[in-house]
């Protein structure tokens, strides 16, 4: 009887821990950690390539540019955006609210994705946008990249159009990301919580530092032959840096381009000075914009700021792409896809002095 009691007490132990279960590993954003210099053979930026060439594992095609995607939040994944960046052979994941017929003919198809949702009026108007203008790109978008419903939307997609790159998510762990690259997805999106206009881990308690969601997600895609795309996050130029040296194929980002010229939404004045307003598209903002309001089963997600106004979307491009070279530079990769290899991180208490913050002129 004391042998079976003790049989008993161990298998309650053990189940209670497995309820609890916490992992005990630290996990890292991209404030914690600086990447090592190393011995480089190039003496100018001007050395080093900011492009690259990738193949996926669905899609029978080729792609060369600088992968970098400006984010499908509508204040940033427009059409003026897409016609500025394709001027440096960077992607922008266009709104899902545009039709087949905002989309212009000028635009290069190797340089946009459409997005869409999963709903069927979603999935309708894509297929009018793939009629119409034959995409590339596909971003199937969604807040819940572990929804069965989700991994269904992608089959269906996969089968209706097996020659396009299918992009989605979101998810930040490797399990789910092997998982989505065998439901048929080229490149999945990884992050969940890291916007600078997300509040989901606020509202929800989920989530996942970004840094680490990164190199795990990276890792376990290339076992399969799949890609990832960090999505969020990205607070400075050698965030991006940093994205590419833990294994990200491409970095989307939203913050960095809001506030252009070329962003959605109006230049406003307050107290003398300008802005432009930045939400994110869980944001009561946008759902009252799109849906007519939050609905009752649900909440919002998202925050909406004032950015300030920063003119043409050139400028802001220009520092980052300066800043991946610089990174180059510094530890001896010659192109984008080099960056991974050449990369070592080392965990950091700060990474920047900040005795004069505040003080810029």
């Amino acid at each position: 009887m004391k042998k079976f009691l003790c049989i008993v007490a161990v298998l309650l132990s053990t189940q209670l821990a497995g309820a609890l279960k916490v992992s005990e590993d630290i996990k890292l954003d991209f404030s914690d950690v600086l990447i090592v210099p190393k011995n480089s053979p190039f003496k100018s930026r001007n050395d080093v390539k900011v492009t690259t060439t990738i193949r996926f594992k669905y899609a029978d095609y080729v792609w060369a540019g600088a992968p970098i995607v400006v984010s499908n939040i509508d204040t940033t994944g427009t059409i003026e955006m897409a016609l500025a960046l394709q001027e440096y052979k960077m992607l922008t994941c266009l709104h899902k609210f545009y039709t087949a017929d905002d989309i212009p003919k000028n635009l290069d198809k190797n340089y946009y994705m459409v997005s869409t949702g999963t709903s069927q009026k979603d999935l309708d108007r894509l297929d009018a946008i793939v009629k119409k203008h034959d995409p590339i790109f596909i971003c199937i978008d969604v807040a819940n990249g572990y929804s069965q419903h989700f991994v269904e939307v992608i089959k269906r997609v996969r089968i209706k159009y097996p020659s396009k790159v299918l992009v989605g998510g979101n998810v930040v762990t490797a399990e789910r990301t092997k998982e989505l690259i065998h439901a048929g997805l080229d490149i999945v999106k990884v992050g969940i919580g890291s916007g600078s206009v997300c509040v989901t881990r606020l509202q929800t308690g989920i989530g996942y530092p970004q840094l680490s969601a990164v190199l795990e997600c990276a890792k376990a895609a290339h076992e399969v032959g799949g890609l990832i795309m960090s999505d969020g996050g990205i607070v400075h130029p050698g965030d991006f840096s940093k994205a590419f040296g833990a294994g990200a194929d491409f970095i989307m980002c939203g913050g960095m381009f809001a506030g252009h010229d070329e962003s959605g939404g109006e230049v406003v004045e307050i107290e003398g000075k300008h802005y432009k307003i930045f939400y994110g598209m869980a944001s009561s903002t946008a759902m009252h914009k799109y849906h007519g309001g939050v609905a009752d089963y649900r909440s919002s997600e998202g925050k909406t700021v004032k950015v300030p106004y920063k003119g043409p979307v050139k400028n802001t491009i220009q520092n980052i792409l300066g800043g991946i070279r610089s990174t180059m530079t510094y530890i001896g990769a010659g192109n984008i896809a080099d960056i991974e290899r050449c990369t070592t991180f080392i965990r950091v208490n700060a990474i920047v002095n900040k005795i004069y913050n505040g003080h810029e002129v």
